[in-house]
């Protein structure tokens, strides 16, 4: 049992179905869980007996909460009008200044406009009397009866209501207890209350709210579980149900009705001869005469039984010592049965919260106010054992609210009002990284712009876009086929491929491949020692393919910035990530290969082909679809190539034909064209980065930076207290660790905010709701941006494949590659509309590219062999 264990004594017998076991706690637990989901439920809510009813206030305080409000309490004969001041000076303060109003019983009868008048006179009066007439203060409402909210500042019964231009909040008193715990306790996450009514209310997430649109965060439910029962859910446990009873949970657990169910049990027993000898009398026959605090007073430890006694000589009875001693055990089962339900409806909202954040062990707040809590001297204590024993796995505080009702809905107001103004101050901050449509047709017409100082040949050595000449001149035909080596030399791992292309009836690409690490002494030895490596990794290959001895055309990915003078020669410009092997800068990586080849004596190859990793995205896809003319790479950095026109490309001799440009456009901006739309945070990651002031607009869009814009934009908004509380902690000062990879796992649509701060609380970011809500805001935000200014570069890119050719519409698909694009839930779908909205005279098809640099590699040289051949024929 989790009641008391009392002596016996036949009161016990009597009343034994008022005593409630653990199990029977359980099972009405888990019949109002269900209650509660049917309450949340859009289909099942118009029959659901608790209505679960949103309430609009979607965060708790947090501490920081600054301002002067009024507040109005209006809840019965009396009203209230309150000044609340609260201060944020390192120092949480709250000071009130209230007064209080009669509602007469004319008005309470009258028209609700005669209602309403009358208390904009007392608001006027009591705002004339503190001299803040003149103030424009935010108001919050405590409207304490049955309302269908529609929004925070709404709720039908309230209509009248909008002569009030500063409202801002209207609140149900329960909702006002829970948000004047929270600011004391940020934990507190339940209110409720147990007076002369009962409610609790609680924070549920959005996403279960069917009522509410929207996923993100979290809304305060105000349940309304005073009707708990009503559809018959608790008849087996109820006493003498009537079958139109209304609110009858209610009636088992709160004051109004606890004195009279004592009142009741002492009629039936006196009836049956078994109290007062039989005898009843007039007062003790009246509804409503045996008071709930009567129940409190004999409940008492000392002086119980002398108040027993007092009363029910008050009531006109003679009670013996015995009917003292039974008053008092039928007070201690009616009140014990009610803590213990309550309890149990509170234990099943608790469990709700710890299965919605997911955590093995709960901590959580409970606001409580109400006079049989205050009041009543074990009902606090037997509730809180209640929940304990349900409960067994969470920990829960219970903490008393000080006057809910009138300082909580100022607190409302006060969290409604610090969550609207720092809305906007964020807002403020991201919009330079909002750009407009024709911002975006302006960078499509820049990139043009320098893609054609790029092809020129006066213009081109001023040019940031290099638009460089590949020697490729030609995409799959579908018509190559035998067997291929590739090279994939990108970074501290490289790979030898062999690649079979077959045509005809079995067309298809097979890859063999074998990845191999080149150590760091290595890398920056000797050029002599790196290409001697990569040959010994090649024959190491050979053997393990069992083809020693076999001499095949390669085509070799060489991922670092290079001059080509033809197909088969590339200057190496510079080294980058990490290479600083000697004697390579400025050298042709092909004959450093093939003097390595020779030095080895044991195999022979034709190089073919040098390739950039951007170009084997666009000749792998081109293999599949003949439409593909353009390569794009989103990845950790970011590039793109297209077929052009040979006339237009005036860094090479010829006019026929085509030719594929590596456009290199990382480097746009550099020029300082893009200066006008990079904000403070793309100038902090730009200073700290390994090359200040080149690859800009790289730096805008790939995965290198974004993570890094996201940190920087963090760091600022918390310094201005705009988020985590305003409290820096030393990881989020640490560079590189939001990675872009968090970008994408923080978008994902079927990530809860629960996973979102779970991957906050891995960065060792401690985060509230509502700074995960923020911090997936400011992820989209720099992640579309990037997608757009993505767009507009390939705009610019399709266009001029139509224009050179005089089409009035161009169908082009183009091969995309790289981790952010693939990866990343919502980059490539605003890419592709920016295109659509930027080029509606281009049809545009994106196909993802599969292992652009290796297989990309063999297809461009088995295309130049298939040329080669056709040539000699």
């Amino acid at each position: 049992m989790i009641c008391s264990c009392w002596p016996p004594h036949p009161v016990d017998k009597y009343l034994y179905h008022m005593r409630l076991s653990e199990e029977t706690l359980q099972e009405v637990s888990e019949r109002f869980r269900k209650e509660m989901e049917k309450g949340l439920g859009a289909d099942t809510n118009p029959t659901a007996s608790v209505k679960m009813l949103p309430s609009f206030v979607r965060s708790t305080p947090d501490g920081t909460e600054d301002g002067d409000f009024l507040a109005l309490d209006l809840g019965g004969t009396n009203f209230r009008v309150l000044r609340v001041r609260v201060s944020d000076n390192g120092l949480q303060k709250v000071e009130m200044e209230s007064q209080i109003y009669e509602i007469h019983e004319d008005l309470m009868r009258g028209s609700g406009a005669q209602l309403f008048d009358h208390i904009a006179e007392c608001l006027a009066n009591f705002m004339e009397k503190l001299k803040i007439k003149d103030k424009k203060l935010p108001l919050g409402f405590t409207f304490s009866f049955p309302c269908h909210q529609t929004k925070l500042d709404e709720s039908i019964l309230v209509t009248w209501t909008k002569g009030f231009k500063n409202i801002v909040a209207v609140v149900n008193d329960t909702v006002g207890t829970m948000m004047t715990c929270g600011y004391d306790d940020h934990n507190c996450e339940v209110g409720l209350i147990v007076g002369t009514g009962t409610n609790a209310c609680y924070m549920e997430e959005m996403r279960h709210i069917d009522l509410v649109e929207g996923d993100e965060g979290r809304m305060c439910i105000n349940m309304e579980w005073g009707a708990f029962g009503d559809d018959g859910a608790l008849n087996d446990i109820r006493t003498g149900v009537r079958p139109r009873d209304r609110h009858g949970f209610e009636k088992m657990i709160s004051g109004m009705y606890m004195g009279e169910l004592v009142r009741l049990i002492l009629v039936k027993m006196a009836k049956e001869g078994l109290l007062f000898r039989g005898k009843l009398t007039s007062d003790l026959r009246t509804t409503g005469h045996f008071e709930t605090r009567y129940v409190s007073a004999i409940e008492k430890e000392k002086e119980g039984l002398q108040k027993a006694h007092e009363i029910l000589t008050k009531l006109g009875l003679e009670p013996s010592h015995e009917d003292c001693l039974a008053t008092h055990r039928i007070c201690q089962i009616v009140s014990t049965r009610s803590a213990n339900l309550c309890g149990a409806t509170l234990a099943a909202v608790l469990r709700r919260i710890k299965e919605n954040k997911g955590v093995d062990r709960l901590r959580s707040t409970v606001g409580v106010d109400g006079s049989v809590y205050k009041k009543h001297p074990h009902f606090a204590r037997r509730l809180h054992k209640t929940v304990r024993k349900l409960l067994p796995d969470c920990e829960i505080r219970f903490v008393r609210s000080e006057d809910g009702s009138g300082k909580g809905a100022a607190m409302v107001t006060a969290v409604a009002y610090r969550l609207a103004a720092q809305h906007k101050a964020r807002q403020k901050i991201l919009e330079a990284l909002k750009l407009s449509h024709e911002q975006l047709l302006e960078v499509k017409r820049r990139m043009r712009v320098e893609m054609e100082k790029g092809l020129g040949k006066e213009t081109h050595a001023k040019a940031t876009v290099k638009m460089l000449p590949t020697y490729v001149c030609s995409t799959p035909d579908g018509t190559e086929k035998g067997d291929f080596l590739a090279l994939d030399l990108g970074g501290t791992n490289f790979r030898v491929l062999l690649v079979r292309v077959r045509n005809g009836m079995r067309r298809g690409v097979e890859m063999h491949n074998k990845i191999y690490s080149i150590p760091l002494e290595i890398m920056q030895g000797t050029g002599e020692e790196l290409f001697d490596h990569i040959v010994h990794c090649i024959s190491d290959f050979l053997e393990y393919m069992g083809m020693k001895g076999v001499s095949l055309p390669l085509g070799f990915t060489f991922s670092f910035p290079c001059k080509q003078t033809s197909l088969d020669e590339g200057i190496l410009l510079k080294w980058t990530k990490g290479f600083k092997a000697t004697g390579c800068e400025g050298e042709d990586v092909v004959s450093l290969l093939k003097e390595a080849i020779h030095r080895r004596e044991e195999f022979d190859l034709d190089v073919v082909a040098v390739v950039n990793d951007t170009v084997g995205t666009m000749m792998t896809c081109g293999y599949e679809d003949p439409y593909c003319e353009v390569g794009l790479i989103v990845g950790t950095g970011s590039n793109a190539c297209y077929m052009e026109e040979m006339r237009n490309v005036e860094l090479v001799e010829g006019d026929e034909g085509r030719m594929c440009i590596n456009m290199e456009w990382g480097a746009f901006g550099d020029s300082g064209c893009l200066d006008d739309i990079r904000t403070e945070f793309d100038l902090a990651v730009d200073e700290l980065s390994l090359n200040p002031g080149k690859q800009r607009f790289e730096k805008m869009i790939s995965g290198m930076y974004l993570g890094e814009i996201v940190r920087n934009i963090l760091i600022d908004f918390t310094k201005r207290g705009l988020l985590f509380r305003g409290r820096i902690s030393e990881r989020l000062k640490t560079r590189g660790i939001f990675e872009t990879k968090f970008l994408s796992q923080i978008e994902s649509d079927c990530l809860a905010l629960l996973q979102v701060r779970s991957i906050l609380q891995h960065l060792g970011l401690e985060s509230t709701c509502d700074d995960s809500i923020i911090v997936k805001e400011v992820c989209t935000v720099v992640a579309r941006r990037a997608a757009q200014l993505c767009g507009a570069g390939m705009a610019a890119v399709v266009d001029k494949i139509r224009e050179n050719r005089g089409l009035d519409f161009l169908k082009v698909t183009v091969g995309v590659d790289g981790t952010l694009y693939k990866l990343h839930p919502h980059f490539s779908t605003v890419m592709h509309e920016t295109v659509k909205q930027l080029s509606p005279k281009c049809e545009v098809t994106f196909l993802q590219s599969e292992d652009g640099s290796g297989k990309g590699a063999a297809l461009i040289t088995a295309v130049a062999c298939r040329i080669r051949e056709a040539g000699q024929r």
